[in-house]
């Protein structure tokens, strides 16, 4: 039985004034899934969050959560919980005081406020943890006090602001792997806000690509990555090579685009359908250009260019090359640390091979 739809957001608009409003915008989350809203700062996402937890009201549009519409209610009357950025615990108060604090002011009993708690401290792989105060606690640690506190109130919908940006790189990357492994042991529908990429594609189900108050995109982190719906999406997600170019044919066997440089490459058919104007941009991700030696041969489909290395960033597993064409245009490439690759030095031309399938149209 596939999942019912747990929220619908329509035509949601918050307008601040004539010139400064976001959306409209319009997203479904169903039931037990993890879904992000993605973008710059400044565009429209934390508002988007808010609108729907209660603490902005909507100038036009509605929510509906389950069928039924909450964006007339107040916030606690909403049935969802929402992480901050700061986490915004009460520095004052132990961590089992912290978690309890939304269930005293429902008044619960004692007996059931120590249940439910002990329950929740468990969940987040913080048992021993009830009488310190945050102070004592790492910033991991808080984080998760931070989602005990949201869980125990048992909310249809659990929603992230950010929650990691605080932490350093490492403990980031451990603390998404936990929120993740914990949303699906939960089955618990959640919205995550980020401006991280890597973030956003590592966590979600689906990712709405927000811009200016707009949804740019809907999709999959595969199909965001894959096939980005506009240049902004491909150049916000991941790395990306954009090249402007003109098509000059098109038929069964792909589309020959030609750069202003006149640098013509094959691209394969395009399966959600060619774009429309001749004017193109050419998107090429760094991973997919194959690096090597003058002369070595192409497979059938590929395109062939020649490119001279300016310039090799080492990154560890991972050499980051900047290329430059014979036309002046310049490509990054990302390349395993083997060891012919270690063998590469600023100056040296090498050959590029890259398949029809990995060049992406998108107009411009």
């Amino acid at each position: 039985m596939p999942p019912s739809t747990e929220l619908e957001v329509c035509g949601l608009t918050k307008r601040y004034s004539p010139q400064v409003s976001v959306g409209p915008i319009s997203f479904e989350v169903q039931e037990g899934e993890f879904f992000s809203l993605l973008g710059p700062s400044g565009c429209g996402k934390t508002t988007t969050l808010r609108c729907i937890a209660g603490f902005e009201e909507l100038t036009e549009g509605s929510i509906n959560l389950h069928g039924e519409r909450i964006d007339g209610k107040p916030p606690h009357r909403r049935d969802v919980g929402l992480v901050f950025q700061n986490y915004a615990l009460f520095p004052h108060l132990t961590v089992f005081d912290n978690v309890a604090f939304g269930l005293r002011l429902r008044r619960l009993g004692k007996a059931e406020i120590a249940d439910r708690v002990g329950r929740v401290l468990q969940i987040v792989d913080l048992p021993g943890m009830a009488a310190r105060f945050p102070a004592q606690l790492s910033g991991g640690q808080q984080q998760r006090v931070a989602i005990a506190r949201s869980l125990v109130l048992e909310p249809r919908i659990l929603m992230f602001d950010e929650p990691l940006s605080n932490l350093d790189l490492k403990l980031r990357i451990q603390m998404r792997e936990e929120l993740r492994n914990l949303q699906r042991r939960l089955g618990k529908t959640s919205i995550y806000v980020t401006h991280d990429q890597t973030e956003a594609l590592v966590l979600s189900d689906h990712i709405a690509v927000l811009s200016h108050g707009r949804i740019e995109q809907i999709g999959t982190p595969a199909e965001i990555y894959e096939r980005p719906a506009s240049a902004f999406v491909a150049e916000f997600i991941g790395s990306s090579n954009m090249l402007r170019g003109r098509i000059i044919e098109r038929g069964e066997a792909g589309t020959i685009v030609e750069t202003a440089t006149g640098l013509r490459l094959h691209c394969s058919p395009e399966r959600e359908g060619e774009v429309e104007t001749a004017e193109v941009s050419i998107l090429l991700r760094p991973e997919r250009i194959h690096v090597g030696a003058p002369g070595e041969s192409a497979e059938p489909g590929q395109n062939r260019v020649s490119a001279r290395i300016a310039d090799i960033t080492y990154l560890g597993e991972d050499l980051h090359l900047s290329l430059d064409l014979a036309g002046g245009e310049r490509l990054r490439a990302s390349v395993k640390n083997s060891n012919a690759a270690r063998g590469w030095a600023p100056r040296q031309s090498v050959e590029l091979l890259v398949d029809a399938a990995d060049l992406r149209l998108l107009s411009r």
